[in-house]
């Protein structure tokens, strides 16, 4: 789901970005980070908890939760609400604690 008209905000159809998540090539628009291309995308789970291993999503989109950590281009623990995609990124999600490949 994108927000395409709102009453005083002004979004402009930007290039999509090709990016690899969990292996499969996916497509954000240019000025989107992960995190917000992949909840357009329908894609809901980004992280599990480090203990219960419950899912967490998009929350604060901010920084400040860390619900959004993956793992990105072999770096673990990137807060994806807050990094732009770009092209060929490879995004991972994450069971808990990142691991360093």
């Amino acid at each position: 789901m994108r927000i395409e008209k709102h009453p005083i905000l002004e979004f402009s159809n930007h290039q999509e970005i090709a990016f690899f998540y969990n292996g499969k090539e996916v497509l954000g628009r240019e000025g989107d980070t992960i995190a917000s291309a992949l909840h357009a995308l329908g894609i809901k789970e980004l992280s599990k908890s480090i203990h219960y291993k419950r899912s967490r999503g998009f929350y604060c989109a901010i920084g400040n939760c860390g619900s959004c950590n993956m793992t990105v281009n072999d770096v673990p623990n990137v807060r994806t609400c807050m990094t732009k995609i770009e092209q060929g990124m490879r995004v991972f999600s994450q069971p808990g604690k990142g691991e360093l490949i």
